[in-house]
């Protein structure tokens, strides 16, 4: 597997890779991951590619010369004999999996996790021209010329974003077969170009995260308890946390826990400056364990992200736990169980507010919703969808003899 973002930092792409190399290794498989590392990792089964000194965009070790890099996973690739290779990101350790995988005849796998039209939107600096150096280094190492846009499309309709989209497009297009975790992100890649054979995949849990998670009750609002809310992810602007804070501002009686570092950690804490300290607790980036235990702690797990994000892993982490989820993006409601979750009314502060008011006065919704996460928890689990991974690589590798 080739990522320009893995552990020890913190994100969706890195916990799907987790929860892949453990359910294949589970079954038999030997799996490596290739990417940029602040340090050598201890793990033999994760291979540091070069990676720059003093540059870590958004706090991420940045792969870099691109050249060294696809020539490290050449010899790599060949010395460890791997079948095939599962691009995970479109940076430039991605750029070189391509590249080495061409090279040695191997057939190439494509997970689009996320809108990079949206990231880069809200993270670079100078978006409208750090984008067009990113499409330029890009198309550099990998021909646009397979992408087919359609510009009419409302999360099209700017050039910066169809750069970025173009981007997302021909590397799709390049590989030998796509996975995608959500069918309204497919739906995307397909109206704007995207050729190659494409699975909508499910992402999942592995066992050791089931294991650590247990075997929780259905949650309960008793009479005169607070509501207990807890919000979990990036704390950058396409995640919208101060639509979080805006909502809890206006709803008395609720007390919630944030947990995630990013570049908007210091408008989420002037944003909450007005807030008496018991009700909020921004506890920054932390490790998965403690995440789950700030799950146990809640009756309810929040998402601000609109028309971002794919499938969050942090949301499966929810339903495992028993957790109602609540949602502003109705992309999102194709993930939540039958009654085990909500999509607010409007997508602003005051919709949030008002779906969490709803649980407030009507406490044994929670305990009817979190019992219907609980019913669907063997559906998160990784263990399920492996089968169907398998089946892509087989594709994948038919595909390209």
């Amino acid at each position: 597997m080739v990522t320009d973002y893995y552990l020890p930092t913190l994100g969706g792409v890195q916990t799907v890779i987790k929860a892949h190399r453990e359910a294949l290794e589970q079954a038999g498989h030997e799996v490596f991951v290739f990417a940029p590392l602040a340090a050598e990792s201890d793990d033999p089964h994760v291979v540091r590619l070069p990676t720059a000194r003093g540059f870590a965009p958004d706090g991420y070790p940045f792969t870099w010369p691109p050249q060294a890099a696809a020539e490290s996973l050449r010899r790599e690739l060949r010395a460890r004999r791997v079948e095939v290779v599962h691009v995970h990101t479109e940076m430039f350790a991605a750029l070189a999996g391509f590249d080495a995988a061409r090279a040695l005849g191997l057939p190439v796998v494509q997970t689009m996790h996320g809108r990079i039209d949206v990231y880069t939107r809200s993270v670079l600096p100078l978006p409208s021209v750090t984008t067009m150096l990113l499409a330029a280094m890009h198309r550099h190492r990998m021909s646009h010329g397979r992408a087919r846009l359609d510009p009419t499309a409302p999360y099209a309709g700017t050039r910066m974003a169809r750069r970025m989209w173009r981007l997302m497009v021909s590397q799709a297009n390049h590989a030998d077969h796509v996975v995608v975790p959500s069918a309204h992100f497919a739906a995307k890649l397909v109206a704007q170009g995207v050729q190659t054979p494409l699975t909508v995949l499910s992402n999942g849990l592995e066992a050791s995260v089931l294991h650590a998670v247990g075997s929780p009750e259905p949650r309960e609002l008793r009479a005169g308890e607070t509501l207990r809310v807890v919000w979990c992810g990036r704390l950058s602007p396409e995640k919208r946390p101060q639509v979080f804070v805006d909502a809890l501002r206006r709803l008395p009686g609720t007390t919630a826990e944030m947990i995630g570092d990013g570049v908007a950690r210091r408008a989420v804490s002037a944003a909450a400056a007005d807030l008496p300290d018991e009700r909020l607790t921004v506890h920054g980036a932390v490790p998965q364990s403690q995440v789950l235990d700030a799950m146990r702690r809640a009756h309810v797990l929040v998402s601000t992200s609109l028309d971002f994000d794919n499938q969050p892993m942090v949301i499966l982490e929810g339903i495992a736990s028993g957790l109602p989820v609540i949602v502003t993006d109705p992309d999102l409601a194709e993930m939540l169980p039958d009654g085990g979750g909500q999509v607010t009314p409007t997508p602003d502060a005051a919709g949030l507010a008002h779906a969490l008011r709803g649980l407030q006065d009507a406490p044994d919704r929670i305990a009817a919703m979190s019992a219907a996460a609980l019913a669907h928890r063997a559906h998160v689990a990784q263990d399920t969808h492996r089968d169907a991974l398998l089946d892509v690589y087989r594709a994948a590798m038919t595909a390209a003899r």
